[in-house]
């Protein structure tokens, strides 16, 4: 495809698969696996592309093993040994907490011999609900539900995550003690710190007790009393330099700076310019959205700080803070934002998705838009300042038919943004 023949929406929707090839496990799991151990070997993984990476490890381990990961629902394929589960995600459930437990009883009794391999990434974290002793799984659902809503961005969240678990925190990998553990990380977070992707359960934490209470003030988070009380008194996740996590290693595989260079480098093969803003900008979805939309209106307007053509590229986790009662997640949100900033300005078209395929809890990965995404929403009698207010972006997109809907894609390595500033005609 060149640039003189170049349709936005199929060109941006290329970016997104390329962005997301450059993180599928048949490319990046493989160099990463060690060698088999002399004694047993346990395969465990939690996230939304778990189910795909056990397979891949399966069609290129040359040992015995025994393994069990867990998924959310409608993402899991196929394995022939690796025993694959589904469960809730955003809000745990129970079939999540059985799933922990069972991971936590397969590494008990492990030997200096025996070899624990970790497949993680995002998602992981609503996957393995294990809350600390006497507390049940309707207090790790209140404590999930009132996250999600609070706008916290994920670092924090998981976080807090990590001192109400029995799991999170480097937990897993301290339960496996003697044994070895190679934790293989897609991240899907800002920064790429492996301990944060799915709360680290094979990870030791730099993250504390009074960093966790910490976030709770700063975002204005009210929980139950017990819960508080909990935290207040949580034991510190175990740190770096536990003795149990000497022989431990951890390889990331794939992230969102790797997948946006990818994207950036498939436009630059048809000669159109690639800009990476950032793979790790973080913050509300509408005011990165407002923010994306003012530099995409200077390029298009005045050329600066970027000539046209050009395409923008970002990633990172955005957030929402719950206002209202709508549908959605975070990447419509921010392409509702940035199509009101951006009303009256031509040649702008962006695609914003989450790169698991699932943007919030819809079936959309996110979207697209242009510049008569505004018209279409309005042509229905909708009014787009109004689903933005009551974070309602699913249906002002559905209302424009800009849904973007890929499926599962069995990787996740954040937000991925692609705003297109065509040539002034």
């Amino acid at each position: 495809m060149g640039m003189d023949r170049l349709e936005p929406r199929h060109f941006l929707r290329e970016l997104f698969e390329a962005a997301v090839a450059a993180a599928q496990p048949e490319l990046t799991l493989p160099a990463a696996l060690p060698s088999p151990p002399p004694g047993r070997t346990v395969v465990i993984g939690a996230g939304k592309g778990a189910a795909q990476l056990a397979r891949v490890f399966e069609r290129h381990w040359t040992g015995p093993f025994e393994g069990f990961v867990v998924t959310r629902y409608g993402f899991g394929v196929s394995c022939e040994k690796v025993e694959v589960a589904e469960a809730g995600h955003p809000v745990p459930d129970e079939a999540g907490l059985c799933a922990a437990e069972k991971m936590m009883s397969m590494v008990a009794d492990l030997g200096p011999d025996d070899l624990v391999i970790a497949l993680l990434c995002g998602g992981g974290s609503a996957l393995l609900p294990l809350p600390p002793d006497g507390f049940s799984l309707s207090d790790e659902q209140v404590l999930a539900e009132t996250l999600l809503r609070s706008g916290m961005p994920i670092g924090g969240m998981n976080t807090v995550r990590k001192h109400f678990s029995r799991i999170k925190g480097g937990r897993l990998a301290q339960a496996a003690a003697p044994a070895r553990v190679v934790s293989l990380v897609v991240s899907d977070v800002p920064g790429d710190d492996p301990a944060e992707v799915a709360s680290g359960p094979t990870i030791p934490s730099h993250t504390t007790r009074a960093d966790a209470l910490d976030w709770l003030r700063r975002y204005d988070v009210a929980l139950p009393e017990g819960l508080q009380r909990a935290l207040e008194e949580a034991e510190e996740a175990p740190r770096p330099d536990d003795p149990d996590f000497r022989r431990h290693e951890v390889s990331l595989l794939s992230s969102a700076g790797k997948s946006l260079e990818a994207a950036a480098g498939l436009a630059e093969k048809i000669g159109l310019p690639a800009v990476i803003l950032s793979d790790s900008m973080e913050g509300e979805a509408r005011e990165l959205g407002r923010t994306h939309a003012a530099i995409a209106r200077e390029v298009a307007l005045r050329g600066r700080p970027f000539r046209s053509p050009v395409v923008l590229l970002s990633g990172g986790e955005a957030t929402v803070t719950l206002r209202g009662k709508g549908r959605g997640g975070p990447n419509g949100e921010f392409l509702l934002a940035l199509a009101l900033e951006l009303e009256g300005v031509e040649d702008v078209s962006a695609l914003a998705a989450d790169t698991d395929g699932i943007d919030g809890s819809e079936r959309n990965a996110g979207a697209f838009a242009d510049a008569r995404t505004l018209s279409r929403i309005r042509a229905g009698g909708h009014d787009p300042q109004e689903f933005l207010l009551s974070n309602d972006s699913w249906t002002a997109f559905a209302a424009a038919g800009e849904l973007f809907e890929p499926g599962p894609t069995g990787t996740n390595v954040n937000d991925f943004r692609a705003i297109l500033v065509a040539a002034r005609h």
